[in-house]
């Protein structure tokens, strides 16, 4: 059974920053491409970036990029998010997503009562 867990969720200055851990099990971690999705109040699902399956690869979106990195530890089963010079607008609750391949297009899976809660404000 594939089991995301995300932390390193909080509350930060604008301008701060945060490190967010995803921990994965049930599957080969090291086969799968990851990445990260947001949801802020009554929004759609944001993507936010993503990272091949070898972690040769990341990618951001436009909207955080400069600002975010994506990394992921083959070895300990983890995907992280940096972020950086945060601002209030990515305040929502960030999610750790599967692909179903190596590489970050097409569908994913995420847990729905996962996440962790990001919330930027002064």
């Amino acid at each position: 059974q594939v089991q995301l867990v995300e932390s390193g969720g909080g509350l930060v200055h604008p301008g701060g920053s945060l490190r967010l851990s995803c921990a994965a099990s049930g599957f080969t971690f090291k086969d799968y491409a990851m990445g990260w999705v947001r949801q802020a109040p009554e929004k759609e699902l944001e993507w936010v970036s993503g990272i091949i399956a070898d972690g040769t690869i990341p990618s951001v979106a436009s909207t955080v990029l400069g600002r975010f990195t994506i990394s992921r530890d083959n070895a300990k089963n983890t995907l992280y998010l940096q972020m950086n010079n945060l601002k209030p607008d990515d305040t929502a609750v960030y999610y750790c997503v599967k692909y179903n391949g190596k590489v970050f297009s097409g569908k994913y899976y995420y847990s729905h009562d996962q996440g962790t809660q990001v919330t930027v404000s002064s």
